[in-house]
């Protein structure tokens, strides 16, 4: 290695050999690797032989660490950044010190490999030359709600991250927002002995999550079909407006207004 560099190295989302040479390489020759949780990233450090010393770098000591390991960067040595599984920075703690290294002018300099989204998105089958990346939603139902609604009428194809006790429950959600026809891609344990992709509906999905216990277990990244044209955006806009109005309004003056303002078809709404 040349000038002192901070490296983004991507790891493994499950199978150990999507790590790549120049990822093992790097992972050996820096200083030190920050990692999110140093005993999971201890036992790949030491599945391939490398002995390099971790440090602990995650969203509760980001900020305070940030400055020292800048500190180091300038001193001559070189770092290398990870995450669990995956690219650091995606849905994971990294983007502080990326940031304070980039001000102080040390190189940053990426290692890229797997990423879960990306991965799902790649088997999806949907549109994907446009897309929008919204990691894990709020763990809080009402929360949750809102921004799904607030999702509704976006054209772009959606990627999210869910957990194994929300999977249904975000499914739920989904179908209330966009629509229980809405195209969709459920991808479950990338890369692992248990890789599942279920594709077809919003509403298909959430059927076969909740008549499949072993369709509740994982880690999960949905891939959801954008609003198409006018029709499904004013359908989906109707959607998020009702959901609104219907916490203050009886459901069909809800549904009355929301039809109103946005053309969508008043049926569609109520109760939809």
């Amino acid at each position: 290695m040349s000038a002192p560099t901070l490296y983004v190295v991507a790891t493994p989302i499950g199978n150990l050999g999507d790590l790549s040479p120049r990822a093992q390489q790097v992972l050996r020759e820096v200083a030190a690797v920050c990692a999110e949780d140093t005993r999971r990233s201890g036992q790949l450090l030491a599945h391939f032989g490398i002995g390099t010393p971790l440090l602990a770098l995650h969203e509760h000591n980001e900020q305070q660490l940030a400055e020292r390991l800048v500190a180091r960067l300038l001193g001559g040595e070189s770092l290398a950044l990870v995450s669990d599984a995956g690219t650091p920075l995606v849905s994971d703690p990294g983007y502080r010190l990326v940031r304070a290294a980039r001000e102080a002018g040390v190189r940053v300099s990426p290692v890229p490999g797997p990423c879960a989204a990306i991965a799902a998105l790649s088997v999806a089958g949907l549109p994907s030359d446009r897309f929008a990346f919204e990691g894990f939603l709020p763990a809080k139902a009402s929360a949750r709600r809102e921004r799904l609604a607030a999702l509704a009428g976006e054209p772009r194809t959606l990627v999210f991250y869910e957990s194994a006790h929300r999977i249904a429950e975000m499914l739920e959600d989904a179908c209330a927002a966009f629509g229980r026809d809405r195209p969709a891609v459920l991808a479950r344990e990338l890369t692992k002995l248990y890789e599942t992709v279920l594709d077809g509906t919003l509403g298909g999905l959430r059927e076969r999550v909740h008549a499949d216990a072993d369709q509740r277990r994982g880690e999960f990244v949905g891939v959801v079909q954008g609003a198409g044209d006018d029709a499904d955006a004013r359908l989906a806009e109707g959607r998020r407006l009702y959901a609104r109005l219907a916490e203050h309004l009886p459901p069909s003056t809800a549904a009355k207004l929301a039809a109103e303002l946005t053309g969508a078809p008043r049926k569609a709404l109520y109760g939809g």
